[in-house]
C-alpha cells in the first residue's frame, strides 16, 4: 500500500508537531504491513492473536470512536463496523467475539485500508482545527495504543506463520545479530528502603502506571542480563520440565495438559527455534523468550533465585536510558548483550517477567468515561512485565511502563531476568 501525507497541514506549530506524531505511528503500522501478503492478514491462529487486518480496523475504530465522534456533526461512513472492531469496551456498546475474529472475510483488505485513509483525513481535519485543549491528550493516547497493536501484530502474525509447515518469514532480509558470548551473569545489589515508584513529571503515561508513590524495597540483588537460551537449555536438560516441586500448582498442571517441554518455538532437538526471519539456529548466548510467567518462575526456583518485583526493577532502570534492541532496530529478535554497563538489556530485546501481580496502585483512579476500561479492569490474575521486547517501539517503553499477561501466555517476547534476597 502507498503511504501518503494526511489531510491540510495544520496552521499552529503545537498542531503540526501533533499531525507528525499521528502520521509517524500510523505510517509505521503500514510499513509494517507492507511485509505481508492479504492472505496473511486474516488468519486467527488462536483465541489470544488477531489477525492483521483485525489490527488495523481496531486501531482506526479507536481514534474514530474516541476523538471524532466526540464531534457531535461526525458521522461514521461504516458504522456496522463499530460492532466489529470494538474489542472490548463494554460501556460504548457490544462487539464481535475475540476468538472469532479470523471469522471476519469481510470488509476486505482494500476497505479496510480506505477506512483507515478516511479516518486518517478526518482526523488530521480536526487537528488542522485545534479548538479542543483535550484533543492532544487523546490522540497521543490513540498513538500508544497504535503501538501496542504494532507490537501485538508482530507476536500474532509470528504464531500464525510458525502454524504453517512452509514455516515463511515475516522479515527474510532483516539484518541478522552477530553472536557473541554473554557476560557472566552476576548480580547487583541494592539496599533496604522507601522508595517511590511511579510516573511523574511531563509526558505521556498510562493511568495505570500512577499515582506515584512512596513503598518498602527490601533488600536484594538484580541480575545484570537476562537469562540466555543455554541456561534455560541446562534447566531442560536437568529435567526442569519433569520436576513439579519446581513449578507452582497451576503451571504444573498447564505443563501436563499442554505438554510444555521447552519454550515456544524450540523444535524438539533444542537446537532451532522459529523466528520473524524464519527457522534459524538456537544462539545460546541471546536471552530466551516466548516462556509464561510459570516457566519463568520455575526457571528461577531451579537456579536458586527468584523473579524481581516490579518495584526493584523500576528503582533500578529509572536512570537507564531507553535504548537497545527494540522494534525500531528491525532485528525482530533478541540478540546476545551488547551492553558494558552493569545493568544491560534492561529495554528491548525481552519483556522480563516480575513476580509482581498486576495490581492498582494506592490512589489509582481509571480515566474518566469508556477509556476507564482501558486498564484498570483487568487488574486480575496477570502479573507485571517490564523492560519492552525487540518488537516495541522506543519511544512507546519507559521504566514505568507496566506491561500485563495472564501467567501463561508466552506468545509475547518475555523472557527472565533473576533477582536474589539478601
Amino acid at each position: 500500500m502507498t503511504v501518503r501525507p494526511l489531510g491540510t497541514p495544520p496552521t499552529s506549530s503545537a498542531s503540526t508537531d501533533l499531525l507528525q506524531r499521528y502520521s509517524r505511528v500510523r505510517q509505521r503500522t503500514a510499513a509494517l504491513c507492507a511485509r505481508l501478503r492479504p492472505e496473511d492478514t486474516v488468519v486467527q491462529s488462536m483465541p489470544d492473536a488477531s489477525p492483521t487486518k483485525w489490527h488495523l480496523a481496531h486501531t482506526t475504530w479507536f481514534f474514530e470512536k474516541f476523538i471524532l465522534e466526540r464531534d457531535a456533526g461526525y458521522r461514521s461512513s461504516n458504522p456496522e463496523w463499530h460492532f466489529l472492531f470494538n474489542s472490548y469496551y463494554q460501556s460504548v456498546g457490544p462487539m464481535h467475539a475475540r476468538p472469532h475474529r479470523g471469522m471476519l472475510t469481510r470488509p476486505a483488505l482494500d476497505e479496510v485500508w480506505d477506512y483507515r485513509a478516511r479516518v486518517d483525513d478526518a482526523v488530521a481535519a480536526r487537528i488542522a482545527r485545534d479548538d479542543d485543549s483535550m484533543l492532544a491528550t487523546l490522540i497521543e493516547l490513540g498513538c500508544q495504543h497504535e503501538q501496542q497493536h504494532q507490537e501485538l501484530l508482530l507476536t500474532d502474525i509470528k504464531h500464525a506463520f510458525a502454524q504453517n509447515p512452509l514455516e515463511p518469514a515475516f522479515a527474510p532480509n532483516a539484518p541478522r545479530a552477530l553472536s557473541m558470548a554473554a557476560p557472566a551473569l552476576t548480580y547487583l545489589p541494592f539496599d533496604e528502603g522507601v522508595v517511590e515508584v511511579g510516573h511523574a513529571g511531563d509526558g505521556f503515561h498510562f493511568d495505570n502506571e500512577g499515582p506515584r508513590h512512596r513503598t518498602y524495597r527490601q533488600a536484594g540483588s538484580l541480575a545484570n542480563r537476562p537469562v540466555t537460551n543455554a541456561e534455560f537449555l541446562a534447566f531442560i536438560q536437568d529435567g526442569g520440565y519433569r520436576d513439579p516441586m519446581l513449578w507452582l500448582s497451576d503451571g504444573w498442571a498447564v505443563v501436563q495438559a499442554e505438554g510444555w517441554a521447552r519454550p515456544l518455538y524450540w523444535d524438539d532437538a533444542l537446537e532451532t527455534e522459529f523466528t520473524l526471519h524464519g527457522r534459524r539456529e538456537i544462539d545460546p548466548h541471546a536471552p530466551v523468550c516466548h516462556v509464561s510467567y510459570f516457566e519463568a518462575d520455575a526457571f528461577a526456583r531451579w537456579a536458586g533465585a527468584r523473579l524481581p518485583a516490579e518495584t526493584e526493577w523500576e528503582t533500578l532502570a529509572a536512570d537507564i536510558p531507553v535504548q537497545g534492541n527494540l522494534q525500531d532496530a528491525g532485528l525482530f529478535h533478541p540478540r546476545a548483550s551488547t551492553f558494558e554497563t552493569s545493568l544491560g538489556q534492561m529495554y528491548g530485546d525481552v519483556w522480563e517477567w516480575t513476580m509482581s501481580p498486576y495490581v492498582s496502585y494506592p490512589g489509582f483512579r481509571p480515566l474518566d468515561g469508556a477509556l476507564g476500561e482501558y486498564n484498570g479492569k483487568f487488574m486480575n490474575g496477570q502479573w507485571v512485565l517490564r523492560g519492552g521486547s525487540c518488537a516495541t517501539p522506543a519511544d512507546h517503553v519507559r521504566a514505568t511502563y507496566r506491561n500485563f499477561f495472564p501467567p501463561h501466555a508466552r506468545w509475547q517476547f518475555t523472557g527472565i531476568r533473576l533477582g536474589t534476597d539478601r
